[in-house]
């Protein structure tokens, strides 16, 4: 399983092979910024009354300028139309036999909860059961509740765990519920907020890792102690199972609910990037000898399933990075261990996913998406077998079930809407379920891939939607996207409101493949970690200026935008390079990476960024933090914050004392922050159609104007 903590914010892109070299990068000299008391520190207090102040001030000034822009209403009438639409596909989940589903619209705000049957979710109207009206609970409750989820018990599915937000924050309570009785169980299972994980072993027992009080959390926030907890009984006298240490990232637990028998997990991580796991059976822990950085996906017909980040050598044999092995659960002798797949220069590993009697592999071949089934012959032998799909897209498995055969995948690309496609397995194919109408109209649009140069001479692909009839004059305004982190690869996706509100009015997208995610396995993302951070940005760089040398646009036209990693990535970029951009829309940002590790849970990120106490690396980090590289005396393109005070993954701290220290320095800017919202800035579709809305003015008046 990925880790519980794993940060992953998915921007659609696409890319080919390309392998990183090993030379480090070539930094500039670190800023001669002070490194003494920071005078804007009394932003960090998320709610404090001069903090709250100041936002409110720099809201209303931004607000101001942006809806009361002329474009803003027509923005968002167009946005508000596609978010809201009655004909987008319902997001299916199975789940004992019935596909559930979370709906949000202009009556359900917050959301329903609901479910209806496989022969019904096939209409083109089906008939839906309710199950939560989260806008009903908010009410009752007097709440600001937002959906996060509910982890149901196999097979049946009818007693949940469901986990809601008080504003969108990754805190939350955990209230038991049953589905049949639509209600929430009277002395059920029950936490307080917290950054919790919970896991149902059998119907009266689950795992629980929460804040149990002092102590009890990792220096990350998350927690280090592993219970289980047995009904009928308070949570002080669940029985511990597992301890981590302070310092790790946290612990957590979980159960496989498989037809040849459940396999629980106890997980220790010592850093993002790192799993100790252990099988859980009659109270007693079994270490499981993968190696700590490989990431444990499944449990398949007695064995498990692990992805290996590094190359590995248990006894005579290497078992290269990026191929994924099996090792069998009744004996873990890592002398019977099987490669059921190897990355090519082309091909990598994505995920795993498991009906009752098959394994699915999703993989990306030059990032294009792929499904194949997995096969065992008796010699041991694995074979991929392709599942037909289209082409040229992003394909992913939306729902499996352990129990049945049955396989819910999507498949989308820039510019082609969603669809969901039904198997049943037995060499039949596919059947498609749904098919989401257009959104904005692609006439005459392509896409085309195209390369940068790095710094380092690395090829990095980026792909451009444009119209097939542009103008290589340097006049076309282009927004241009990135991640670049946590090994989350970047696909395509329909840029449903994208290309109403950008592509339709003339823009160019632009989604970059730069080193971080997984496009290309494992070494795609360890070629940036710590002291490497810097080719991130020069990939970036490298791709904007490619945009103009081709004459596709100009600086003045050139516009980049970026969530959480992504908005680090372009607060790096503009500081670097503010001669190269019009506009920089900076969203739920990390920027102050001098004190990162100081905002929980930013210590979790050590494996990513590097720890800026370590003498080895501070310099390194000084150079591209972006909050300690803002200078007097340059002209820097105005930039778009965007976060919010919920957010309690990445600490509003960073978008707030960024923008302080602009406004004191006499550089432009506009500053957002939603009150609530959590790590996605929106709580509900509301607050999203707002924020959605206030980019895409932003972005006219900056480089369409």
């Amino acid at each position: 399983m990925t880790n519980t903590w794993m940060l992953l914010v998915l921007l659609a892109a696409a890319a080919p092979a390309v392998r990183p070299p090993e030379a480090a990068p070539t930094l500039p000299p670190a800023p001669a910024s002070s490194e003494g008391a920071d005078p804007y520190l009394w932003l960090e207090e998320v709610e404090g009354p001069k903090a709250l102040d100041w936002v409110r001030e720099r809201n209303a000034r931004s607000l101001g300028r942006l809806e009361k822009d002329p474009r803003y209403a027509a923005a968002e009438k167009a946005i508000r139309e596609i978010v809201l639409a009655k004909d987008r596909i319902p997001q299916p989940a199975l789940r004992g036999g019935w596909v559930y589903n979370f709906w949000q619209d202009e009556i359900h705000v917050r959301g329903l909860w609901r479910r209806t049957a496989l022969a019904e979710y096939r209409k083109d109207s089906p008939a839906w059961q309710a199950i939560l009206d989260l806008d009903d609970l908010a009410r009752r409750e007097e709440e600001n509740w937002v959906w996060k989820g509910a982890e149901c018990l196999p097979p049946s599915g009818e007693r949940c765990l469901l986990t809601l937000s008080r504003g969108g924050k990754d805190a939350a309570v955990v209230r038991e519920f049953d589905v049949a009785r639509r209600s929430f169980v009277e002395d059920g299972f029950r936490l307080p907020e917290a950054k919790s994980s919970t896991s149902w072993i059998d119907a009266d027992t689950i795992f629980v890792a929460t804040d149990f009080g002092p102590g009890s959390l990792t220096t990350s926030g998350y927690p280090r102690l592993v219970k289980v907890w047995k009904r009928g009984t308070p949570l002080e006298k669940a029985e511990l199972v597992f301890e981590g240490q302070a310092t790790d990232v946290g612990a957590d637990a979980y159960t496989m609910f498989r037809p040849e028998g459940n396999v629980s997990i106890v997980e220790r991580s010592p850093s993002f990037f790192e799993e100790e796991v252990h099988l859980y059976a009659g109270g007693r822990l079994r270490p499981i000898p993968f190696p700590r950085d490989a990431d444990l996906r499944a449990a398949f017909e007695g064995r498990l399933f692990a992805e290996l980040r590094t190359d590995w050598k248990p006894r005579d044999r290497t078992f290269p990075r990026g191929a994924v092995v099996a090792l069998p659960i009744d004996s873990l002798d890592v002398a019977r261990v099987e490669v059921v797949f190897e990355p090519s220069a082309t091909t990598s590993f994505q995920d795993l996913s498991t009906t009752r009697g098959a394994l699915y592999a999703t993989l990306l071949e030059d990032v294009k998406g792929r499904i194949v089934q997995l096969k065992r012959d008796p010699a041991g032998r694995w074979t991929a077998i392709p599942q037909p799909y289209p082409d040229h897209g992003a394909v992913d498995v939306i729902s499996a079930e352990d129990d049945r055969e049955e396989l819910l995948v999507g498949y989308t690309s820039f510019l082609v809407p969603a669809s969901i496609f039904l198997s049943t397995g037995g060499g039949a194919a596919p059947e498609v379920l749904k098919r989401a109408p257009e959104r904005f109209s692609a006439a005459g649009l392509m896409v085309e891939q195209l390369f940068a140069t790095s710094r380092d001479g690395t090829k990095i692909p980026y792909s451009i939607v444009r119209s097939a009839n542009l103008a290589r004059d340097g006049r076309a305004p282009v927004l241009l996207s990135g991640y670049g982190g946590f090994m989350a690869s970047s696909t395509p996706a329909y840029l449903s409101t994208v290309g109403k509100y950008w592509l339709e009015k003339g823009g160019v997208y632009v989604q970059a493949n730069i080193r971080g995610g997984a496009e290309y396995g494992p070494a795609w993302h360890q070629a940036v970690l710590k002291e490497n951070r810097p080719r991130v940005f020069d990939d970036f760089i490298a791709v904007a200026e490619d945009l103009v040398a081709r004459k596709i646009t100009s600086p003045s036209r050139l516009a980049i935008s970026g969530g959480s990693n992504g908005g680090l990535l372009v607060g790096a970029c503009f500081t670097r390079r503010p001669e190269l951009f019009g506009a920089v829309v900076c969203v739920v940002p990390l920027l102050d990476m001098m004190r990162y590790t100081k905002l929980p849970p930013g210590a979790s990120w050590i494996g990513e960024y590097g720890d800026p106490e370590d003498p080895a690396l501070r310099e390194v980090i000084r150079s591209y933090s972006p909050y300690q590289n803002l200078a007097r005396g340059k002209k820097y393109p105005e930039v778009l914050f965007v976060t919010s005070t919920r957010d309690d993954r990445v600490h509003p701290g960073h978008a707030r004392k960024m923008a302080a220290r602009m406004e004191e320095m006499g550089h432009p800017f506009l500053y957002y922050e939603n009150i609530e919202g959590g790590h996605g800035a929106a709580a509900n579709l509301e607050q999203y159609i707002h924020r959605v809305s206030l980019q895409a003015v932003y972005l006219y008046q900056k480089v369409m104007d």
